[in-house]
């Protein structure tokens, strides 16, 4: 069937050769109609990091971050769903990072992955039970894999009841430099920049067990010359330590992660302070001496138990010259705020009128809907 699409892509495909960027609308055609996506995880994995020219930053001024790619349409945390978002308008895709036996970073939401591949069936044995950031949890984890084990793996959706599993099986876990590799071929395709924003995701359990998330990240950009402060790349984290160390060996802009509750860090370190410690004007104001923004949930900007309006959050971390991206936008109603009763574009232009300067979202289409690229 995908010969009568392209026949360039099954010639690539038969000899091997990595497609160049003009072939990258096609693929992204491909992923984005559903047709031959194995196919279309062939011809772009595995292909190493090209080193790019440095790219100065021209953000818009609302950014569309695609939240583990167009992860309300294909499984998560894929070549295939980073790909997607972008067609569908995203900015920016943002793998969550985990570390693989070996050391290589992979994109995954949790180092946990027994409800997002396959593992369950093809390695039954390892399974097991750890505590992870003061939490037992068991299943499979990353940590306890090389790579080239998970890529006899395939992902699943992480929530069968509400999305649609029909891609289930077909896509590759993919690696971090992947990610940044699609990134740069998708932008040069499209004539825009798409940028990257990587989440560190339990550093401190990491580097407890002697795989830092840290170096490696770093090292990745700096093979693509992405390791700049005008970069199209923003590091995100809940933890509070990795954030202070990054600031001191980075110039990409950091994000600060918050919810309710504590950092995970502040269990090692009860000098690191809580969220809503963080969320006053002086911990606004301490927090911009070595991070470019905030990332909070979205409730801490909007609260659903209001009938109406706002907290201060957006503006006074816009007084300490912060930006602010709220997580997360979904189209399901069960996740639309309360107050709007399942329309999710009004929760989309109310964060708009909140002043917020950007929104996560696993559907970057109906957020484009709202805010026109």
């Amino acid at each position: 069937m995908f010969r009568l699409l392209h026949p360039t892509i099954v010639k690539l495909r038969a000899t091997g050769r990595r497609p160049r960027a003009r072939l990258v609308p096609l693929l992204v055609a491909a992923a984005g109609a559903g047709v031959a996506p194995v196919l279309f995880a062939a011809c772009v994995r595995p292909v190493p990091p090209a080193v790019t020219s440095p790219v100065v930053v021209a953000d818009p001024p609302f950014l569309v971050i695609a939240h583990r790619g167009a992860s309300g349409y294909r499984p998560e945390h894929t070549l295939e769903s980073y790909a997607l978002a972008v067609a569908m308008g995203a900015d920016y895709i943002e793998p969550d990072l985990v570390s693989t036996k070996d050391g290589v970073l992979v994109a995954r939401h949790e180092n946990e992955i027994g409800g997002t591949t396959d593992v369950a069936v093809k390695f039954p044995a390892r399974r097991t039970t750890k505590v992870i950031d003061g939490d037992t949890v068991s299943g499979w984890f990353t940590e306890d894999f090389t790579l080239a084990e998970l890529r006899t793996l395939r992902a699943r959706e992480r929530l069968p009841q509400l999305r649609s599993t029909a891609y289930d099986g077909q896509f590759l876990v993919p690696t971090f430099d992947e990610v940044l590799a699609l990134a740069d071929s998708l932008g040069r395709a499209r004539g825009r920049v798409v940028g990257v924003y990587p989440e560190t995701k339990h550093p401190s359990h990491f580097r407890a067990i002697g795989l830092p998330l840290e170096e490696p990240l770093l090292a990745s950009l700096d093979r693509v010359g992405w390791n700049r402060a005008d970069a199209p790349v923003f590091i995100q984290s809940f933890e509070v330590g990795n954030l202070r160390t990054l600031a001191t060996r980075t110039r990409v802009r950091l994000i600060q992660l918050m919810a309710e509750g504590a950092p995970p860090d502040r269990a090692r370190d009860a000098s690191i302070p809580t969220y809503a410690e963080l969320r006053t004007p002086a911990g606004l104001r301490a927090l911009a001496a070595y991070v470019h923004g905030i990332g909070p949930e979205k409730g801490l900007v909007l609260p659903g138990a209001q009938a109406d309006g706002a907290t201060t959050l957006v503006r006074d971390a816009h007084a300490a010259g912060l930006k602010v991206h709220v997580w997360t936008i979904r189209a399901e109603p069960r996740f639309v705020g309360p107050r709007f009763s399942g329309d999710v574009q009004a929760e989309v232009r109310a964060f708009v009128e909140a002043g917020v300067d950007g929104v996560f979202t696993d559907q970057a289409d109906v957020v484009r809907g709202v805010v026109p690229q």
